[in-house]
């Protein structure tokens, strides 16, 4: 017997949430919570769903107590809980659901409202009547086109933190009210270096509207792949097909336009932007460059992609690496029994590589693979063997406090005599503080000798900049990229 209705269900749900965000934090909660819905409530058991198995298996092993402690709170009858894999029939797949409207409170017939500041999109489905006359105005939707996706890389499993919680917010917004609302972000523009998750936002935006908004046309696609279809169109006169297949998508996500070569390509992507945006539909591309620096692109459309949101992934911190492994750890785990990762083989392999996320899923990917053919426990040998092999075979070239100095000198336009100095005005503390504290990580000289090198100071002023700075990091997350950037930059 359901003790509370569906409606009460969800109106208690919304106060789960809320008080779940204020008490784990914005970027736990939307990492992990963002997509679980309530399916019901019977003889005490609240029964929750999620989208994907690794989601499923992190929140019953992380948060199953807390959620639970939480849902009693709000919802006297509820005893127990459990998380369920969503099915296609559930009630947070309905159509009402997929327009924004919580499914337990929604008619299906319900047209969705839409977010404040949103001009709602006549030509996009906002329930299901709507969706089914979509699919007839694109005859060919269902149609699986452009690159394919890995089933990995959803919102579930992308790490947010202070370098990438704009890039985060902005492609989540996408995916939720793409179908309600026009555009307010068009295009959306990620550029970063490699590694840092501009493809993972990209697909998760896609798998994020092929599992909830089934009737949107989605197309993801490498710009090598844009370039091989429009080659074999033009070889096989089949261009009008071409440009027809990709000016009816709803949404058209490009990654890595920086390889974009040959001029008719260029062309042909600029008249598809054009159309795709002036037509009221999403574009959203990613980069290794910022829009300025693509010399593939004319400047007219330089120009465009500058006046959409452009946004930088800025480079991973140690506490995000150190997060990416412990997540990759749980979901190799999960398939892997028996697989564990001690905590100063993490910090290890944290340290070592900090170039890119595909270093650190390289890393566990080869752990995994050593304990499943050798039946042996990890251990910090065996993690030293893959950080050698994923660096080229060597430690990271040494760095000197020389080269602090000479980095840090560039960097904020200082002299390394001010450096060295007794000037103590705030432009020159800072970078003589920066640079304290690179040499207290990035080399193995003690604390008096940094301090001799540094103007003949005392080491209580080396600590004194070193717990500034950490704390500094701690309160500014643009420090923290600035520092990552600097250490990235000395190693390389």
């Amino acid at each position: 017997m359901v003790n509370t209705s569906d409606r009460d269900i969800g109106k208690n749900w919304e106060r789960i949430k809320q008080r779940l965000r204020a008490e784990l934090g914005e970027e736990v909660y939307s990492s992990w919570f963002g997509r679980v819905e309530p399916e019901g409530l019977s003889d005490g058991l609240l029964q929750l769903s999620v989208p994907t198995k690794f989601l499923q298996k992190w929140l019953e092993s992380h948060y199953a107590t807390r959620v639970l402690s939480t849902c009693k709170s709000e919802l006297s009858e509820v005893t127990s809980l459990e998380f369920l894999l969503r099915g296609p029939n559930s009630m947070a797949n309905t159509a009402s659901n997929l327009a924004g409207v919580s499914a337990d409170t929604a008619a299906p017939s319900t047209p969705a409202p839409v977010s404040p500041g949103c001009q709602t999109r006549p030509d996009l489905p906002v329930d299901g009547n709507n969706m089914r006359k979509a699919t007839a105005r694109h005859p060919g939707r269902q149609k699986n086109s452009g690159s394919p996706l890995n089933p990995g890389q959803t919102f579930e499993t992308f790490v947010v933190s202070a370098s990438n919680r704009l890039a985060c917010a902005a492609a989540r917004q996408i995916a939720e009210t793409i179908t309600t609302c026009q555009p307010k972000y068009n295009p959306l523009f990620f550029h970063a270096d490699v590694g840092r998750g501009k493809t993972h936002l990209m697909q998760a935006i896609a798998w994020e509207l092929k599992q909830k908004a089934r009737d949107t046309k989605v197309i993801y696609m490498t710009a090598e792949r844009f370039m091989i279809d429009f080659a074999d169109a033009l070889t096989n006169k089949d261009a009008l097909a071409f440009k027809e297949n990709l000016r009816s998508a709803d949404i058209l996500l490009i990654d890595d336009i920086q390889f974009l070569k040959g001029e008719n390509n260029q062309k042909e992507f600029d008249h598809t932007i054009n159309a795709l945006i002036d037509s009221g539909r999403q574009v959203v591309v990613a980069s290794a460059l910022s829009p300025a620096k693509l010399k593939c692109l004319d400047p007219r459309m330089r120009s465009r992609m500058a006046g959409g949101l452009v946004t930088e992934i800025g480079a991973f911190d140690r506490e995000l690496r150190l997060r990416i492994l412990q997540q990759r750890v749980e979901l190799e785990a999960g398939e892997c029994p028996g697989f564990v990762v001690p905590d100063d083989v993490l910090n290890f392999l944290t340290d070592k590589l900090t170039q890119s996320g595909r270093e650190l899923e390289g890393a566990i990917t080869r752990l995994r693979a050593a304990y499943q053919l050798t039946a042996q426990p990890v251990t910090m040998q065996v993690a030293m063997e893959i950080v050698s092999a994923i660096i080229g075979g060597s430690e990271p070239r040494r760095v000197r406090i020389d080269d602090i100095l000479r980095t840090i000198s560039q960097q904020y336009a200082v002299s390394r005599g001010d450096l060295l100095s007794a000037r103590r005005t705030r432009s020159i503390v800072r970078p003589r503080q920066i640079g304290m504290y690179l040499s207290k990580q990035l080399t193995s000289r003690s604390l008096p000798e940094i301090g001799r090198r540094f103007g003949g100071r005392d080491h209580t002023t080396v600590i004194h900049a070193i717990r500034k700075i950490e704390e500094l990091m701690n309160e500014d997350p643009n420090l923290r990229d600035e520092i990552e950037t600097l250490k990235n930059d000395l190693h390389s």
